[in-house]
């Protein structure tokens, strides 16, 4: 593992592995935004049922509720590196499989359902080994800033290049964007396999173990550790929050606000932004203020942005408090998964990464349909208050945890060990 110094912070080294992982991370990103952007498009073209078009983004959801734990579990057990580019390989080929049907013409919304179920069921393996794999590749010291330039590098690659490109792919022809998309995953999947990380090594399981058991204490040392049990309480939340915000924000813009898809442009844009400063102004936030004091911030300035959405009739305004808001976005994220990761013991990363995931994405579908309800009932400015109102207990949940001396909780497996606090 290697970092060097930079501003008083030590900040992962780009030469070798972690360098590989975050060019196969944005690879890959850059390809999701322009598949997810892509299969929408493509969908309208091939029905006019409303539900059946939602079916096709709900499944890139319900995998992680059915299958999260499981990967995490199975990331613990297996080399993640070898997991990674095996997943990213088998994700690549899928892809152009499915862009030659399309180029055939033999596209159906069932077969669309089908790809964008498997593709997740795939990533709940590929994004908890990559979790439990960064560990491995840079100083503890150093995986603050390494998780701050994978999200805001996946953030460019996603938000700023293959979302505006998907449409442009797409006029090129209805194949074309999931045959790039095929193509970065098989790149990725070169990158991660010629990492030179050993297998890492891991106590024997006890006789016996079995993975339902191995899940079991995922959960139990999430829920054990009181610093782990308070950021995902609070991220579950929050996503409650964010379904609504998301759900309903081009609502808030046209109907409320009246500002027209430029309107809603300009929100879109201004998170983007806030997300790519967030990212580089992470570092030193952290440094003042420590991992758990950061994330507390951040989330009380987000319930501040949110009330603004939701009070203030000003397009201005709202794309503000869109770009603050995304600001500290960046900050909450790049905050809990490194403390995730840094407090979680050794050889249970993958399981507690899947439980905190699959917690926190189960609110999200949750979010989504009580923003529809309240703007329904009581005007379209609602949701944003009402995922304020989700914000608030989220930020209480948090105080608990934000003592950073809480010791590490012992996992009961009898054979796993367990990682210092740091």
């Amino acid at each position: 593992m290697t970092g060097v110094e930079a501003k008083g912070a030590v900040a992962p080294a780009w030469r070798g592995g972690f360098g590989r992982l975050w060019g196969a991370a944005v690879l890959s990103s850059f390809g999701d935004s322009v598949r997810t952007a892509a299969l929408p498009l493509l969908a309208v073209t091939l029905t006019d049922r409303p539900l059946l078009i939602a079916a096709v983004t709900a499944c890139g959801y319900l995998p992680w509720l059915v299958f999260g734990l499981l990967g995490g579990a199975v990331a613990d057990r297996v080399d993640q590196r070898r997991a990674m580019w095996t997943v990213d390989a088998a994700r690549g080929l899928l892809l152009a499989c499915f862009a030659v049907a399309v180029a055939q013409g033999h596209a159906s919304i069932a077969l669309l359902i089908a790809l964008a179920f498997t593709l997740t069921t795939l990533q709940t393996l590929f994004d908890n080994a990559a979790t439990a794999l960064l560990p491995a590749l840079v100083p503890g010291e150093a995986l603050g800033s390494a998780n701050a330039r994978l999200m805001t590098g996946q953030r460019i690659a996603g938000g700023l290049l293959g979302t505006p490109v998907a449409p442009l792919l797409l006029a090129a022809g209805a194949a074309v964007p999931f045959a790039a998309d095929a193509v970065t995953f098989l790149l990725a999947a070169a990158l991660v396999a010629s990492l030179r990380t050993p297998a890492p090594e891991r106590e024997a399981r006890p006789t016996g173990s079995t993975l339902r058991r191995e899940i079991a204490q995922g959960l139990g040392t999430l829920w054990r550790d009181r610093t782990l049990r308070g950021l995902c309480t609070a991220t579950a939340l929050c996503n409650i929050g964010m379904g609504a915000l998301i759900a309903t924000l081009v609502v808030i813009v046209t109907d409320w606000l009246h500002a027209g898809s430029a309107g809603y442009a300009a929100a879109g844009a201004a998170y983007t932004v806030g997300n790519l400063l967030g990212g580089a102004a992470n570092g030193r936030l952290v440094a003042r203020l420590g991992q758990v004091r950061a994330v507390l911030l951040a989330g009380a300035v987000q319930t501040g942005a949110l009330l603004v959405m939701g009070t203030a009739r000003s397009l201005a305004a709202l794309v503000a408090a869109m770009a603050v808001f995304g600001f500290m976005g960046m900050v909450w994220n790049v905050s809990t998964t490194t403390l995730m990761q840094q407090r979680s013991p050794a050889g249970m990363l993958g399981r507690v990464s899947s439980a905190y995931r699959t917690l926190a994405v189960a609110g999200a579908p949750l979010g989504a349909l009580l923003g529809g309800a309240v703007a329904t009932a009581w005007g379209p400015n609602t949701p944003a208050l009402l995922a304020a109102g989700f914000f608030l207990p989220a930020v209480a949940a948090l105080i608990p945890a934000r003592r950073m001396d809480v010791p590490v909780v012992t996992p009961d497996d009898g054979a796993t060990t367990v990682r210092a606090a740091r």
